[in-house]
């Protein structure tokens, strides 16, 4: 076989590769007969596991295709593609898709998780990173100016000498930042067309001011938080865009203000936040939440908020849990959230923890109802063993075992050393109770107000096994079953 005949077989294989994989707007549509054939034919590529009912899936949709059409304007060798998951269930299920949207990059057929954002702005800034330099070479003017318009965000380096220690750390900050792009440049033209010294980094940005100038050591840690703090708008506008870029960031501390985007008065009340947000900012990071998005309904409800209460405002602190402090004047005005604020910088505001208010008749029926307010006085009570389901009315376990808590109740309704109560974890906060799974259950012993929590199978009879045993009995019969497990492992000298 000669040469030319080699090249033309080359060519009339990958056509044939490419004839069998049709497009979608730019977007290549994947299916399990040809699922190997894409990423072993395409160098780069990534890979969306969608379902067409999900909500996530449609808002990325229009950002996929945008994100498509720029890499191939721009002659790029990364491909695009997308997998019906419900319909292809075999590859979802042997790619380990738990959710949608999941995306997936296939580098030369290995896979990586896909961690970027979800405008297309910052899938192809992702994609870039993955597959070509840390920092584009901007040489002239021109190709600067291109580069700014470009992207949302762009992190320029201007460095007269490439291989210097500031740009090598430049660069090593560039390689551990994902969201967005980085440029540098050497160029004389470049630094006098920007006012930029040797040494300088700016950050270019379509909002807010503009642009900002690092001004600071140029150390790695730095550099990053410089990137962390100016990168976002000075108020963020929370979505499922910027949630991972406000949550994942290193600002850990957030001013949470839920407004309605439909009242009249929602820019008035953003403009009233401004001064605060500038004071505070790279200590607090100022974010906006619309509380007419059915998306956010469980974040109100986190936070025991009811649309009737908005405008209103929460700090949080992002340190293991959640730690949640709320206002004693609920106005939204620039005063009080300067001092809000500033009591929270300082140390002097209280830890709010959810509590519904006693109901009149908590301890009328065989369970006991707790709240916030009277939980230690009841489950911490020397005199009695007290079990306490935490539970989450939207939970279905805790709305199976409800009936079967019942009867325990009435079993136990008579007893002078025994109570049974339960309490909705979701709108009742201890502070050093921490439930993450419901329901869970938890004996809280008398004489010592141990607490054991209950791992066995949900019925009467051995909730009740448990309870009379004081806990041993979950626990032993957790013991046995663990013993069992362990001898099927062979022991070191049976090897």
């Amino acid at each position: 076989m000669n040469v030319v005949t080699a090249i033309l077989l080359a060519v009339t294989c990958l056509s044939y590769a490419i004839a069998n994989i049709d497009f979608d707007e730019g977007v290549l549509v994947i299916n399990k007969d040809n699922f190997e054939s894409a990423i072993q034919d395409n160098e780069f590529i990534l890979i969306e596991f969608y379902a067409p009912w999900c909500g996530h899936c449609k808002a990325l949709a229009p950002e996929y295709v945008k994100a498509a059409k720029q890499l191939a304007d721009s002659g790029s060798e990364i491909k695009l593609a997308k997998v019906d998951a419900t319909v292809e269930t075999e590859l979802a299920e042997k790619h380990g898709v738990r959710g949608y949207p999941t995306l997936k990059f296939f580098r030369k057929g290995i896979a990586i998780e896909y961690n970027g954002g979800r405008l297309a702005d910052d899938i192809v800034n992702w994609l870039v990173k993955k597959t070509g330099p840390v920092a584009k070479d901007l040489p002239s003017v021109e190709k600067a100016k291109a580069f700014i318009d470009e992207h949302e965000v762009t992190i320029i380096g201007f460095f007269k000498d490439l291989e210097s220690e500031a740009a090598k750390v430049f660069l090593e900050v560039g390689n551990a930042v994902d969201h967005y792009t980085f440029g540098i440049s050497n160029a004389d033209e470049v630094l006098k067309e920007y006012e930029a010294e040797d040494g300088t980094i700016i950050l270019f940005k379509k909002f807010d001011e503009g642009k900002t100038k690092f001004t600071e050591e140029p150390t790695f840690k730095n550099i990053q938080n410089f990137i962390s703090v100016y990168s976002l708008p000075l108020i963020v506008d929370f979505n499922q865009d910027t949630a991972q870029k406000i949550f994942g960031g290193d600002i850990k501390s957030h001013l949470l203000v839920f407004l309605s985007k439909k009242d009249r008065s929602f820019d008035k009340l953003v403009k009233k936040i401004e001064e605060p947000a500038k004071k505070f900012r790279g200590q607090v990071l100022f974010v906006t939440i619309d509380s007419d998005e059915a998306d956010h309904e469980r974040i109100l409800e986190y936070f025991g908020i009811k649309n009737k209460d908005v405008p209103v405002m929460r700090l949080i602190k992002l340190e293991g849990d959640m730690i949640k402090y709320k206002p004693e004047n609920p106005e939204i005005s620039s005063e009080n959230v300067l001092e809000f604020v500033n009591a929270f910088i300082e140390g002097k505001l209280k830890r709010h923890l959810l509590t519904e208010d006693l109901p009149k008749d908590w301890d009328k029926h065989p369970v006991k109802v707790l709240v916030g307010t009277n939980f230690y006085e009841v489950a911490f009570n020397k005199e009695k063993d007290v079990l306490v389901e935490f539970y989450a009315p939207w939970c279905g376990h805790c709305q199976q075992l409800a009936p079967i808590y019942e009867e325990l109740g009435k079993k136990y309704k008579d007893s002078e050393s025994v109570v049974i109560a339960k309490m909705d974890a979701t709108v009742n906060e201890l502070e050093d109770i921490k439930i993450i799974n419901y329901p869970t259950i938890t004996l809280y012993k008398k004489g010592t107000n141990e607490a054991v929590d209950y791992n066995g199978e949900r019925t009467l009879t051995e909730l009740a096994k448990f309870i009379e045993s004081g806990g041993v009995y979950d626990q032993a019969a957790k013991e046995v079953q663990e013993e069992d497990e362990d001898d099927d492992v062979p022991r070191k000298d049976e090897l």
